[in-house]
């Protein structure tokens, strides 16, 4: 899984290949114990979190495209936000755009994932591990130059 990794973050351009690289780094910290479900999709290249393999439990997913890259929180309707950071309409998901790694230390954003944590399903418990669970064969360019 981890070298099928490094070969979908390399069709990226290599600054939000690196943010991403970063931002698993700081999330596997996080939660060492969390599950990483990969999605390489059709849009984008998507790393899910949660306590199990079943996709249904994911509580936060990092999604990659050209330009930017997102922190979904899978749950995020219901999360409090009183800083109005997270982006979305939906019934469930909301998101943030990570421009930088060190946005995950913010104290707003800290605050946010703590809650959204606080509400997942669990145990989180034993070594986490990376599950590719998905890929598409044909995908959108994933370069921001690309066409």
């Amino acid at each position: 899984p981890a070298e099928q990794a490094a070969a979908f973050l390399a069709k990226y351009d290599p600054d939000i290949a690196s943010l991403a690289v970063g931002a698993r780094v700081w999330l596997r910290r996080r939660m060492p114990a969390a599950t990483e479900l990969v999605y390489d999709n059709y849009n984008a290249l998507v790393f899910s979190y949660g306590p199990n393999e079943r996709a249904s439990c994911a509580v936060f997913s990092l999604a990659l495209y050209p330009r930017w890259v997102r922190l979904f929180f899978l749950q995020g309707a219901g999360l409090p936000d009183p800083a109005g950071l997270l982006d979305g309409s939906g019934k469930q998901v909301r998101s943030i755009v990570l421009r930088e790694v060190a946005e995950l230390e913010l104290p707003a954003v800290e605050a946010l994932i703590d809650a959204a944590l606080a509400g997942s399903p669990g145990p989180w418990s034993g070594p986490g591990r990376t599950i590719v669970k998905a890929v598409s064969a044909r995908q959108r360019a994933r370069r921001s130059g690309s066409r």
